[in-house]
């Protein structure tokens, strides 16, 4: 594999394992890693404080890089990219940032895996970018339009701190004891050097004071109609954040889509079932290839 990319520069000279390599996307340095050999599989991480694709993916990387050449960027907005002066996000501004990493590392097809967010993104990339995106996997991925409780939309006014990251990040599982101390020193870290939060509170709406509830929108159910691409969702049966109605919605309405359900299992498929993630992301995956997945 052939690498013409630069090291990125720790954020003021401060180390952080999200921090790997540089490259230039759509105009934007991008923070990303790469591993192994193979098929390209990107990995595109969900949103909110302290996010960055090697946080929401450095538990699955390496038994991915077995079978893969796994490319983890930081979307523009989010972690260690460059967000440049006057940025406006938008999807639209996403699809073409990944659509330029993608260019940059002379991709012309690849496996997309999704996280929430990413996941979201890895739909609307394949709505009028199909012949770039070979598989999709989705995980807690929004879709139509859904009710998101009062408890869970308190992230939008989240402000750094130890304590509060704690809080915010035992929203995402089912059993919270999968929060250890290191991730939320980690995150909180990425969130004191790195930001954020201006592009997660641009997808959604700021919640009604004393609201119980806020409508959030998804990939609009008449955009999901028209992708062909074949979609594995997995989708946490307890996903507080974004509730199994949206898995069962891309299952229901994409025409090529199946859906696994994991019981106990909040937001966080990769982290709270990382075995069957592993062995249903690699078996559908692989099948783009001609040899067994596992």
């Amino acid at each position: 594999m052939t690498d013409s990319t630069q090291d990125t520069p720790a954020a003021d000279n401060v180390p952080h394992p999200a921090i790997g390599r540089d490259i230039i996307a759509a105009g934007i340095r991008t923070n990303y890693h790469d591993m192994g050999e193979g098929p390209a599989m990107v990995l595109l991480h969900g949103s909110g404080a302290g996010v960055t694709g090697w946080e929401n993916w450095h538990g699955v990387m390496p038994d991915l890089a077995r079978h893969f050449r796994v490319l983890v960027p930081d979307i523009v907005g989010f972690g260690f990219t460059e967000r440049p002066a006057g940025t406006s996000y938008s999807i639209k501004l996403w699809v073409n940032h990944l659509l330029g990493f993608l260019d940059a590392l002379g991709l012309e097809r690849s496996i997309i895996v999704g996280n929430s967010f990413g996941g979201a993104l890895g739909l609307a990339l394949a709505i009028r970018n199909a012949h770039r995106v070979s598989r999709l996997v989705l995980m807690g991925t929004p879709a139509g339009t859904f009710e998101q409780r009062a408890a869970m939309a308190r992230a939008w006014y989240f402000e750094p701190s130890l304590a509060n990251m704690e809080e915010l990040l035992k929203t995402f599982p089912h059993d919270p004891s999968f929060v250890t101390e290191e991730m939320v020193r980690q995150r909180h870290e990425v969130a004191r050097l790195a930001g954020g939060m201006e592009a997660y509170r641009k997808l959604f709406p700021e919640p009604e004071p004393g609201g119980q509830s806020r409508q959030v929108k998804g990939i609009p159910v008449d955009d999901l109609r028209n992708i062909t691409t074949p979609i594995l969702a997995l989708h946490g049966r307890h996903d507080a954040r974004v509730p199994l109605e949206c898995g069962i919605r891309i299952a229901t309405e994409c025409p090529n889509a199946d859906l696994r359900i994991f019981a106990n299992c909040g937001h966080w498929v990769q982290i709270e079932r990382r075995a069957d993630f592993l062995f249903e992301t690699i078996r559908f995956a692989g099948e783009t290839r001609d040899w067994p997945a596992c």
